[in-house]
């Protein structure tokens, strides 16, 4: 089952479009998971865009389910399905969305500044979306039969290492305080400095002033000689 769609701009990773399922007396907890997966959806975008994942397909799994997305002409087609869903006819409907796609105005396309507001498209993904909701049909199994001895050449990824990298890769970019190093790192030497800075201080001024109190009186004997 295709569960969700999202197309989006690559160049700044701004969602245009949508389309979900429709649940029938969907729960509360349906609902937050239906907003996860397409917040999940919205990272992979923002990932495409500013080039973590470079590839033009990529299958990502997540849970019991499966990303595919697809970048032809700067602009992202990602779709959700089931993990027991074909990916041949999932990558079918993507090319079939960016085929329609592709019959609108590149300039209108571009000139868009508010997420998910090409509604114009919102229909024809849910058009076409449901000429793939039956894997049955004499067209579905007709392109499941097409280079049936030919595997997809399409890289797999799991989520979690995705967002793994996405971490690492802020904790890199992110710029260490000043001397925060060593605030880190040693403890015991703040706790000493701290303890033993003021007797150092008091023992120098002392010093000083007894080699003081010494100079003076050597010039006094000096001076009643």
């Amino acid at each position: 089952m295709v569960n969700l769609t999202i197309v989006g701009r690559v160049k700044d990773g701004l969602p245009l479009a949508q389309e979900a399922r429709c649940l029938i007396n969907e729960t509360t907890a349906s609902h937050n998971l239906s907003s996860s997966y397409k917040q999940q959806a919205e990272f992979l975008l923002h990932e495409i865009s500013r080039g973590a994942l470079p590839l033009p397909t990529m299958t990502v799994r997540v849970d019991h389910h499966s990303f595919s997305y697809l970048v032809v002409h700067g602009i992202c087609f990602i779709t959700l399905c089931d993990s027991s869903y074909p990916r041949k006819l999932a990558f079918h409907y993507l090319h079939d969305l960016q085929k329609e796609f592709d019959k609108f105005d590149n300039a209108l396309v571009h000139n868009i500044t508010k997420p998910y507001s090409f509604v114009k498209f919102d229909s024809i993904i849910a058009n076409i979306r449901k000429q793939y909701v039956d894997t049955r049909t004499q067209a579905n199994l007709s392109k499941l039969n097409a280079d049936r001895g030919r595997e997809l050449d399409i890289v797999t990824e799991n989520m979690s290492d995705i967002i793994e990298r996405r971490r690492n890769s802020e904790i890199l970019q992110t710029p260490a305080a000043p001397n925060s190093t060593l605030r880190t790192s040693s403890p015991r030497l703040e706790a000493i400095a701290l303890i033993w800075t003021p007797i150092a201080i008091i023992t120098v001024a002392a010093s000083i002033l007894l080699w003081t109190s010494l100079i003076f009186t050597d010039d006094y004997l000096i001076s009643t000689l």
